[in-house]
This record gives structure tokens, sequence and C-alpha cells, in this order.
């Protein structure tokens, strides 16, 4: 291990030392809150294989209608929500590696690039989960450190896939995402085994504190779910029921 790895895997133990998941009380002011600040929480989402352009054009339609913070798209659709988004204040999220986080570090870079050449506002990298969990720190910074400066001045969500990292692992993902430079975690792709838990964002939070953002996504589908995420430190919702849950929080 060299040194950095090294200092990455003392600080993994420092952090799970000192960290004990409670459950919550959610209290009324905080989902009042909530419910009347949710449309800037959302990441209107379509990320589906089989998504036709009608289908990205009213996942567009719907996030101007409604306010939400943004769309979360496919790279091949990145032109087409720029197009129907600007000057609306609705902003352009795509994925980089996605969904499984294992290609090349320059196949990340250049959809990076090419994304925000395409009209992008954001990018949800994928991490390199088997470097990961192989303990390659120097290998997962490099590649996350690659895409931050592709996309320049544009935020760069950390997709770790919680659901298949042990604590240690998610602990190290986090202290990796900071390092590089990113602006947020996020839980999920939404095609892993499993979505968003609380437990997950619970202990993101405790790592990253007030430094970078979390984004919790993958399974959250009505407003208590989106709620509890919240509640446990989710400073933005990626789903794709953004329309239902909205109506929900405002009855």
């Amino acid at each position: 291990m060299s040194d950095f790895d090294l200092k990455i895997e003392s600080a993994v133990a420092s952090f799970l030392r000192n960290y004990h998941f409670e459950e919550k009380t959610i209290e009324k002011e905080f989902a009042r809150t909530f419910d009347e600040q949710v449309e800037q929480k959302i990441e209107h989402t379509l990320l589906k294989s089989i998504a036709t352009t009608s289908e990205i054009e009213k996942l567009c339609h719907e996030a101007r209608q409604y306010g939400f913070r943004s769309v979360c798209v496919n790279p091949s659709f990145v032109s087409l929500a720029d197009d129907l988004l600007t000057g609306t204040g609705v902003l352009v999220v795509t994925v980089v590696g996605f969904p499984l986080g294992a290609t090349m570090t320059n196949c990340k870079e250049y959809e990076t690039y090419q994304a925000m050449q395409n009209g992008a506002n954001e990018v949800d990298m994928v991490i390199h989960q088997g470097r990961l969990r192989s303990k390659d720190y120097e290998c997962v910074l490099h590649d996350i450190r690659k895409v931050v400066k592709a996309a320049g001045s544009n935020p760069v969500k950390v997709i770790l896939e919680t659901c298949n990292l042990t604590k240690e692992e998610i602990i190290a993902g986090c202290l990796l995402a900071i390092e590089a430079g990113a602006q947020y975690v996020k839980t999920s792709t939404g095609f892993g085994a499993m979505g968003a838990k609380a437990e997950d964002i619970d202990l993101m939070r405790h790592v990253v504190g007030k430094q970078i953002g979390v984004k919790a996504s993958g399974g959250i589908k009505d407003r208590a779910s989106a709620l509890r995420m919240a509640a446990y430190g989710a400073d933005l919702i990626g789903t794709s029921s953004g329309v239902a849950i909205l109506k929900e929080c405002k009855g």
C-alpha cells in the first residue's frame, strides 16, 4: 500500500470508530419546510435505456412546469434537454461511466468533456467500485479527479452504489470524493440490487460533514421515503417519481 492508501485506511478506521446510526424522529417543522421546498431538491430522472425522445421531452416539460431543480438524462439526450430547458432555470444533469463505473478513466474523461460541450450543467459519475473494494485508493482518486477536471467549473457527483459496499468502503469513497474535488456523493445508480437507505445517507453525511453535498437516489417513489432521506442528510433527491412526490407534498 502507498502512503496515501494507508492514510485513507487510517481515516476510515477513525470514522468507523466514532460512528453509530440512530433512528430519528422527523419534526413537524422539518417536514413542513421540506414540503414547501421539495421541488428544489428533486432531480427529475429518466435513465432507462429504452427511454424515447418523447419521454425525455415530457420529463423536461414536467421539470419546467413544476420548477424542479434539474433533470437527469443519459448523455445522448443532453443536447435535447439543453434545447428544451435553456433559460428556464432547470439544470441539465447527465451520467458518466454509467451504470457500472468500471470503464477506463480516459473514457469517463471524454464522456464528461463531451457532455459539457452538449450543454450539461452537472455530471453524476460512477466510482470504480472494484478498485475501491481492492483498496486501490490512488487509482480511484485519479479516476474522479480526471472527471472533475474535465467538468471544469461544473459540479460532479460521485455515485458510490452503496448497496455493493461495506460501511468502510462507503467511508473511503466519500473521503476520496472530497479529496478529488467533487461537489457531491450519491448513493445509487438505480440499477443496483438496492437503492438509497437512510443508514447510508446518515453515514455519508457523517463523513462529508458540510464539505460537500449528499444526493439520495434509487427507489425513492413517495413523500415518506423522500422526506426520510432529507431528514438523514440528503440535499438532493434523484427520482423518476418527482411529480407524484411533489403533489403529495403540496397536498
